[in-house]
């Protein structure tokens, strides 16, 4: 009963830092890290259908669309490019954009995009650790210098670059006006508490995203139904045999994971495959039942006993 230790990815980038601490265990001094990405590959099993990343800016990103399912599927992909952000750090006067200030057309657009006057276009917000964005497939988006964001995506990594701030990589301003969503957006979103422990930062049709603020010293159940991705961002424990400490990701899919908290607690992200957080993903367990609750597991049919963290007895 464990999620699986995810695989890492790390991605050098011009915009990137050399110091990633706490978030990762290594530093690289001699180039530049933009991301570190989660992946969990098993034999036999069809393709992810979300992406987990760890974002570190010391430059400003270039502002870039994704295509949204039609537009990706017509060009020959499986699904488009939604994502969301959760800052784990800013520095002061941190910023993000997330679509436009005003109404474009596609003249008005596309003579921005050629002189770098679409920076100034951008609707620049900002923005502070546990800030959540939202950025549908289509929006026309950014992220400053000054943060570490973990990012979950749906599983496309078909980017167009619309202004790069001088630097020589490839734009693809056509691409761009073909798929992009030349208004203003509604991105920040506010978490609302499902129990004392857990919290939905945001749910769209591709996933949902929430976050566990687990006491110190407890043990937890965590049953994951659906594609699930988990990220600890404070605190440490052991998930199933395995340890868990900043900056680590995990994946599970139908499947479920004893979760014990260590003294200072521990604060998971989970990401999930699903339009709206599922009923029953979380138990805390009776701790001194567990060696029994085994024992009987491989001896005969019994359960685990659980008590609801909920009032009324349910599960979270």
């Amino acid at each position: 009963m464990t999620l699986d230790r995810a695989s890492v990815r790390t991605t050098l980038k011009p915009w990137g830092r050399l110091d990633l601490g706490p978030w990762a265990s290594a530093n690289h001094q001699d180039s530049p890290v933009g991301e570190i990405s989660f992946s969990y590959d098993e034999a036999g099993k069809r393709d992810r259908l979300l992406l987990l990343k760890l974002l570190f800016t010391r430059e400003t990103l270039s502002i870039q669309v994704h295509p949204d399912d039609a537009a990706a599927k017509s060009m020959g992909m499986e699904s488009g490019k939604s994502e969301a952000w959760y800052v784990l750090a800013a520095e002061d006067g941190a910023q993000v954009a997330v679509g436009l200030k005003r109404p474009l057309t596609q003249l008005e657009f596309r003579k921005a995009a050629i002189d770098g006057s679409i920076e100034g276009l951008l609707d620049w917000q900002a923005a502070a650790a546990g800030d959540v964005f939202y950025v549908p497939a289509g929006t026309v988006h950014a992220i400053g210098a000054g943060l570490v964001i973990a990012e979950i995506q749906q599983r496309n990594e078909t980017t167009f670059r619309i202004w790069d701030h001088g630097r020589s990589r490839e734009l693809h301003i056509e691409q761009a006006i073909a798929v992009a969503r030349l208004e203003p957006a509604s991105s920040r979103k506010l978490a609302r508490h499902i129990s004392v422990e857990r919290s939905e930062l945001m749910s769209c049709p591709f996933f949902t995203l929430e976050r566990l603020n687990l006491p110190a010293d407890t043990v937890w159940e965590l049953i994951a139904s659906r594609e699930s991705w988990a990220l600890v961002v404070a605190g440490d424990g052991t998930i199933g045999t395995l340890t868990a400490t900043i900056g680590e990701g995990f994946f599970a899919e139908a499947d479920r994971a004893d979760i014990r908290v260590g003294p200072d607690g521990i604060v998971l992200l989970i990401a999930t495959a699903a339009s709206a957080p599922a009923t029953g993903l979380l138990r805390e367990v009776i701790e001194d039942r567990l060696q029994s609750d085994f024992a009987d597991a491989n001896s005969g049919p019994a359960g685990v006993d659980v008590i609801p963290s909920s009032p009324s007895g349910a599960s979270l």
